[in-house]
């Protein structure tokens, strides 16, 4: 790899890096976010609270977006458009799963299970091109199901997750799609800044429509901007999850293999698992809420343990029939 180019992709890996961090962030302050809309509007119903908890922060980054970057941020080309929107489609069906998953689940379980898509990704990629992915892959497969089960607590004798394990899996397939669409190679030529703002419009719209679907009345969806707690956190997810960690994702991982990311995509759970170590009693404390930290169990050592092992075991250093089946999926 020439000089410049490797320095271009360790910049990468720092970038991607920093979003798995604002990433990590954003399960406690959703999951806080969500039982705070409890306590605003317990009537409201779990479908408003789900989309009104993610409607806010992309209609807000739309808007910073057009407000930073002017007139510039609005030259959005075809393929632009069309990149963007099909990935805030992906992006969509992911997060209203994850989010409703997360009414049902621990943010660090949420966290890890999410990951799901990053050991579904060379697999796809070798199938697509009609390769055996080799031992390694599968292996890492079965590492991979071994893990999910253990998080999710599978109940052997009745042959089931709970709802909210088969949600975030779901979702996990959503993030999938979204990641693969954004190597595609036909779109290397689009600029990383419409393509997000093309993305925030999309959800923008998406969860803002239902949104005011769900809404059972126009009070619920004042009531929400007048508690400070709730600004807080709306505020949070969308300067730091939102602006910060899509923007970094759409400018730099097109910079890395698709492999690469997965395996850079595989730290977020151990930072979303960490800070629901300590961030759910600050929340709790300044918002009101009866938002107990999470403790380390051994479902989530063990589990999320044999999760990272499979994408660092397959990732790390890709199979060469697998990084020359991703050239032939055109990725």
């Amino acid at each position: 790899m020439h000089p410049a180019n490797r320095a271009q992709h360790r910049q990468a890996l720092v970038m991607l890096l920093l979003a798995n961090l604002f990433w990590g962030v954003s399960f406690p302050v959703v999951k806080a976010l969500a039982q705070l809309h409890d306590c605003l509007l317990p009537r409201a119903g779990a479908w408003f609270s789900v989309n009104y908890a993610v409607a806010p922060r992309f209609v807000l980054a739309a808007m910073v977006l057009v407000f930073w970057q002017g007139r510039k941020v609005l030259t959005v080309t075809r393929g632009e458009w069309v990149q963007g929107g099909v990935i805030g489609l992906f992006a969509a069906g992911g997060m209203l799963l994850q989010t409703d998953g997360l009414r049902f689940t621990a943010a660090s379980t949420s966290a890890f299970l999410t990951q799901f898509y990053a050991i579904l990704i060379p697999v796809y990629v070798a199938l697509r091109a009609r390769r055996n992915p080799g031992g390694r892959v599968w292996g890492s497969c079965a590492l991979v199901l071994a893990g999910v089960a253990i998080l999710g607590r599978f109940d052997w004798l009745e042959l089931r997750f709970g709802r909210g394990e088969w949600e975030t899996l779901l979702a996990s397939l959503f993030f999938m799609g979204q990641i693969l669409w954004l190597e595609k190679r036909e779109y290397a030529a689009n600029r990383a800044g419409q393509i997000t703002f093309v993305m925030f419009a999309t959800l923008a719209v998406i969860f803002g429509g239902l949104a005011l679907a769900t809404a059972p009345n126009l009070a619920a969806l004042i009531i929400p901007w007048t508690s400070p707690a709730w600004l807080g956190f709306t505020l949070t997810l969308t300067v730091f999850c939102t602006l910060g960690a899509f923007s970094l994702m759409n400018a730099w991982q097109p910079k890395i293999t698709a492999t690469e990311a997965g395996l850079i995509y595989c730290v977020e759970p151990i930072f979303g698992s960490l800070m629901a170590l300590f961030l759910p009693a600050l929340f709790s404390a300044w918002a009101g809420l009866d938002y107990l930290n999470e403790t380390a169990t051994w479902t989530l050592l063990v589990g999320g343990g044999f999760i990272t092992l499979a994408n660092v075991v397959i990732q790390l250093r890709p199979a060469p029939q697998l990084e020359q089946a991703e050239a032939q999926a055109n990725l």
